[in-house]
C-alpha cells in the first residue's frame, strides 16, 4: 500500500500543512552512553546515530544492552554518562513525558492495549490529557480524519480482544502516530505476526521513513527483516558497540559474526570430568513440533539426545524456536506432535513425572517463569516438595520445616536476602537465580534444562551459576543448555547444536568447534564452503543434525 497523499503534504513546502521540520522525521544520536546497575555495567561507551527518515535495526544477543539503550531514549532510565542528541541538539530525557514531547515513542513487544475497549477508545484514552466528558461523535470524526492520513487499516469499532494479532500490532503503531511521534522504537514488532503480516507492517513503516515522515529504530533478531527493510544496522555485544554499517554493506553472516564476537574459542578454567562413553541417552526428543502463540510451527520436527554426564548446548539467534522448545520440555507449552522420552520412558512434563524421573529446570527469566514474586523465599523454595515429608504435615504445610529448609539453602547457595520470609520479588536477579538453583539442585538431578541462565547477572553471579551447572553435569546429570551467548556454550557445553527457523541445522563437538561455521548456521546459511574463497580454514566437521 502506498503512502496517502494527505501524509505526503506534510513535506510539501507549497501546501498549507506545516513543514517537515515541525512534523517530519527526527534524527537521534547517542554519544558515549554508559549505564550501570550497581557493579553491573549494562551499557558502556556506546555511540550510535539514527538519521532522520531512516529505518535503523538494533541487533544483539540477550543481555547485549539493547533494552537499556532504548529505555534511556524513552525516559525510563537515566544514563550515568554520555549524551543524547535530537536533531543536533543535546537533550536530557529524564522521563517518558519528555521523550513524548520530543516526538519519541515506543511500540513494545507485548501489547499495551485495553482488550475490552474498541480501537477508537484505545486511541482516545492514550492521550496524556483526556476531558472528563468525552464527545464521542467529535472524537470519531477526528479519528476518521486521522485514519485518512495513515497507511494502516484496523476495525475501529471492534473490541481489541477480538482483533487478530496483526491488527493489534497495527493499532499499537497507529497509537504512536496518533500521538504524533516522529521517532518510533519497535521492540521485536513481528514476534506475534505471520510472515505476510510482518512484511505488510514493516513495508508500510519503511514507506513512511522514505517519505520523511518518521524515523524507525527496530530491535529485532530476524536477519531477513533487517536485510529486507532496514537502511542501517547497529550491533551491541555485552553492553558495548560491536559494529554497525549500512545494510547494503552487510549480509546475515557478517551480522551473526558481530553478534557472536570473538573468533577464538575461549579457554575455560572450569573443570569438567570425562563423561561415560556408550551409555544410553537420558533425554531423547524425536520429531517434536511445537506451535507458537499464533499457531505457527516454532519447533519444526526437532530430534535430539542428551546423555548422562553431558551438556548439550543449543545455539541460535533469539526467536528461532528455542523458547518454545524449552517450554515444551518443562511443561509450559503442549507439543503438537512428536515424542519426549527420559530414560526410555514417555515423558509429558507433569509434576509427578518430573519428581520421579529427577527432571529440574532453570528457565529464562526465573522470577517470571519459575517463581511467584509476591510469595516468600521459603515458599518459592518449597514449590517442588511442599507436599512431601518433612514439609507436608497431613493436609497442612509444616512452615517451620519449610523455613529451616530455606535457611539451609540460603546459606549453601549464598542467597542474599533479608530473610526467608522476604518476598522473592525483592531479590536481585542474581539472587533469584541462586534461590531457584537451590530449589532445583538440592535433590538428585537426572536431567537439568537450562535457558539463558546468566542473563543480566554480574560476573560473580555468572561464575557461581556456571559452576553449579558444571557440578550437576559432573555428578552424572544430563544437561540441556539453551543460550544465545555463544561464548557461554563454548565454555560449558560438550556438544553444540544450532537452531535456526525451528530446526536443528548443525552440530559439532566443542573441541572441534569453528565459530565462523556456527555463525553461518546461526545466520541461516547451511552451505559448508567458507564465505571467503581464499579462506584455507574450511571446516571438515560441518554437518546437519539428524
Amino acid at each position: 500500500m502506498s503512502i496517502p497523499s494527505e501524509m505526503l503534504r506534510v513535506q510539501n513546502p507549497d501546501g498549507a500543512a506545516k513543514s517537515a521540520k515541525d512534523h517530519g522525521a527526527i534524527a537521534i544520536e547517542v554519544l558515549h552512553l554508559t549505564k550501570r546497575f550497581g557493579a553491573f555495567t549494562a551499557l558502556e561507551d556506546v555511540s550510535m546515530r539514527v538519521a532522520a527518515g531512516s529505518f535503523h535495526a538494533l541487533l544483539g544477543e540477550n543481555g547485549a544492552g539493547k533494552s537499556t539503550l532504548v529505555k534511556c531514549l524513552v525516559g525510563y532510565q537515566a544514563a550515568d554518562e554520555g549524551q543524547v542528541m535530537v536533531d543536533e541538539r543535546e537533550v536530557s530525557i529524564d522521563s517518558p513525558q519528555v521523550a513524548h514531547a520530543l516526538g519519541i515513542g515506543m511500540v513494545y513487544q507485548h501489547f499495551t492495549l485495553v482488550p475490552s475497549m474498541t480501537a477508537t477508545e484505545n486511541l482516545v484514552m492514550s492521550r496524556p490529557h483526556v476531558s472528563p466528558v468525552i464527545h464521542w461523535r467529535t472524537e470519531r470524526e477526528q479519528i476518521d480524519e486521522f485514519m485518512r492520513t495513515v497507511p494502516f487499516r484496523v476495525p475501529l469499532d471492534r473490541p481489541v480482544a477480538r482483533l487478530a494479532a496483526g491488527e493489534k500490532q497495527k493499532l499499537e503503531i497507529l497509537k504512536q502516530l496518533y500521538l504524533k511521534r516522529r521517532f518510533m522504537i519497535l521492540d521485536e514488532p513481528t514476534s506475534v505476526l505471520t510472515l505476510d503480516e510482518a512484511d505488510e507492517v514493516l513495508g508500510m513503516l519503511r514507506e513512511m521513513t522514505q517519505a520523511g515522515l518518521l524515523s524507525v529504530l527496530m530491535i529485532t533478531h530476524k536477519f531477513r527483516e533487517v536485510l529486507a527493510f532496514a537502511d542501517a544496522v547497529t550491533v551491541l555485544r555485552r553492553g558495548r558497540l560491536a559494529g554497525g554499517a549500512p545494510t547494503s554493506e552487510l549480509n546475515a553472516q557478517r551480522m551473526a559474526e558481530m553478534m557472536v564476537g570473538s573468533h577464538q574459542i575461549p579457554q575455560s578454567d572450569t573443570k569438567k570430568t570425562p563423561g561415560v562413553p556408550g551409555v544410553l541417552p537420558r533425554l531423547a526428543v524425536t520429531d517434536l513440533v511445537v506451535l507458537d502463540d499464533v499457531g505457527m510451527p516454532a519447533v519444526d520436527g526437532v530430534s535430539l539426545t542428551v546423555k548422562p554426564g553431558e551438556i548439550l548446548g543449543i545455539a541460535g539467534v533469539s526467536g528461532n524456536g528455542q523458547r518454545q522448545l524449552v517450554e515444551a520440555l518443562i511443561g509450559q507449552r503442549r507439543p503438537e506432535s512428536g515424542t519426549i522420552q527420559i530414560d526410555q520412558q514417555p515423558y509429558h512434563a507433569r509434576r509427578a513425572e518430573s519428581r520421579r524421573l529427577g527432571v529440574f529446570s532453570l528457565p529464562e527469566e526465573p522470577l517470571k517463569n519459575a517463581c511467584v514474586a509476591r510469595m516468600s523465599v521459603a515458599e518459592n523454595m518449597a514449590l517442588r516438595n511442599f507436599d512431601e515429608a518433612p514439609l507436608a504435615f497431613g493436609f497442612w504445610i509444616n512452615r517451620r520445616a519449610a523455613k529451616q529448609q530455606a535457611e539451609r539453602w540460603i546459606r549453601e547457595f549464598k542467597v542474599k536476602t533479608q530473610g526467608s520470609k522476604a518476598a522473592i520479588g525483592t531479590l536481585s536477579g542474581g539472587n533469584v537465580q541462586r534461590a531457584v538453583l537451590a530449589r532445583e539442585l538440592s535433590r538428585p538431578v537426572e536431567l537439568l534444562i537450562v535457558a539463558n541462565p546468566v542473563f543480566g547477572l554480574d560476573f560473580a553471579a555468572v561464575s557461581e551459576v556456571h559452576d553449579r551447572i558444571i557440578a550437576a553435569r559432573n555428578g552424572g546429570a544430563a544437561v540441556l543448555l539453551v543460550s544465545e551467548d555463544l561464548d557461554e556454550l563454548l565454555e560449558l557445553a560438550d556438544r553444540i547444536t544450532v537452531m535456526s527457523e525451528g530446526r536443528l541445522v548443525y552440530e559439532t563437538d566443542v573441541k572441534d568447534a569453528d565459530v565462523h561455521v556456527i555463525g553461518r548456521h546461526m545466520a541461516g546459511h547451511s552451505e559448508t564452503a567458507p564465505a571467503n574463497p581464499n579462506d584455507s580454514t574450511a571446516p571438515t566437521h560441518d554437518h546437519a543434525v539428524h
